[in-house]
């Protein structure tokens, strides 16, 4: 987990106007720091090119101060709830929301303005989180090293030729890789210890720490295939990386990720606005330019994504996936750690 490691856009240019280098250490950016009333303090798990964009906007617009801190959906989520009687941030920003349901007690209900153009399968009727976009789960796989149509479904990752080949992020720590897990069982249709026990032992103990690195070790050939989501894999696609897209024939899931309103945020105000902003209809089109889907009725995604609707989709269910929460990844790590099947 890490704090923004530069300053502030309004800190940037205090410091540019006074000709001071940001070298000079914190001491000169408290001295210029804006009021308590002017700050927001953000959690996300966003990657930095999502998150980057927006905060710098809203800094922008409004003149409020934010501060990011980046790590783990799961783990800045632990984060949250260790700090639940003193919190320090206002907004989780990122994670599947069936993640964020997990810790249904960090957070207040917030219901944002212009909730009426979110699409309704995205909302949230308690106004636990404010949807950000719709995230289908993908698999991918090394051109070189497989031919096309050798991958088209789950089952195809379980044991066989795979073994040892599939790279799969931890779902303990990667929110993506706990709704991966989730989905497959889903379209897989066996019990959940049947299927997870399956899996866990096709990776032969290979799991990745984190959602990034699955890509990379595909597109290296460390690992052959993949399981990841729909933006992440056609970015690295689109800037020329061995990887094929797979939306798997026996099903996928298009589980928003989301933000949601720290309980007692010590900005709750700031935080509102960010929360409205995020679903703005500026902001959901700058992110539908970067193969994310929109919550939002009136922003369409890229002509290069196939239409929701043309998707084999798994009956997800949100309150099972995070009410199982603990009871999947105990599974997970209990055979995942133990003994090849025999």
């Amino acid at each position: 987990m890490k704090k923004r490691g530069y300053l502030s856009i309004w800190t940037a240019a205090v410091l540019l106007l006074t000709g001071c280098a940001a070298g000079e250490g914190g001491a000169k950016e408290a001295a210029i720091a804006p009021e308590e009333g002017q700050r927001l303090v953000v959690y996300t798990s966003h990657k930095e090119e999502v998150w980057w964009p927006i905060v710098r906007e809203f800094e922008e617009r409004t003149g409020i101060w934010v501060d990011v801190v980046t790590g783990g959906t799961n783990e800045l989520l632990e984060r949250l709830e260790e700090e639940a009687e003193h919190p320090n941030a206002d907004v989780m920003f990122g994670g599947g929301v069936d993640s964020l349901a997990v810790y249904e007690d960090c957070f207040e209900p917030y219901f944002c303005a212009g909730w009426e153009e979110i699409q309704p399968q995205y909302r949230s009727a308690e106004g636990l989180w404010t949807p950000f976009s719709s995230l289908p789960v993908v698999l991918i796989y090394n051109t070189k090293l497989l031919p096309e149509g050798r991958v088209t479904s789950w089952d195809d990752l379980l044991g066989g030729a795979l073994r040892g080949r599939v790279a799969f992020a931890d779902p303990a720590v990667s929110g993506s890789s706990y709704t991966g897990l989730v989905t497959m069982v889903r379209a897989i249709g066996e019990d959940m210890e049947t299927t997870v026990r399956e899996f866990a032992y096709s990776l032969e103990g290979n799991e990745l720490s984190g959602s990034g690195e699955v890509l990379t070790a595909v597109n290296s050939g460390s690992f052959w295939v993949g399981v990841t989501l729909e933006e992440t894999a056609l970015k690295r696609q689109a800037a020329g990386d061995s990887i094929a897209v797979v939306y798997p024939v026996d099903g996928t899931s298009l589980v928003p990720d989301g933000s949601a309103l720290v309980k007692g945020a010590p900005h709750s105000d700031n935080a509102s606005l960010f929360l409205d902003f995020t679903v703005s209809y500026d902001v959901q089109q700058m992110m539908a330019e970067q193969y994310r889907r929109s919550v939002r009725e009136d922003v369409d995604c890229l002509p290069q994504l196939p239409p929701a609707e043309e998707l084999t989709l798994v009956d997800y269910d949100i309150t099972w996936a995070s009410q199982n929460h603990n009871t999947v990844l105990m599974t997970w790590a209990f055979y995942l750690d133990g003994e090849e099947e025999t």
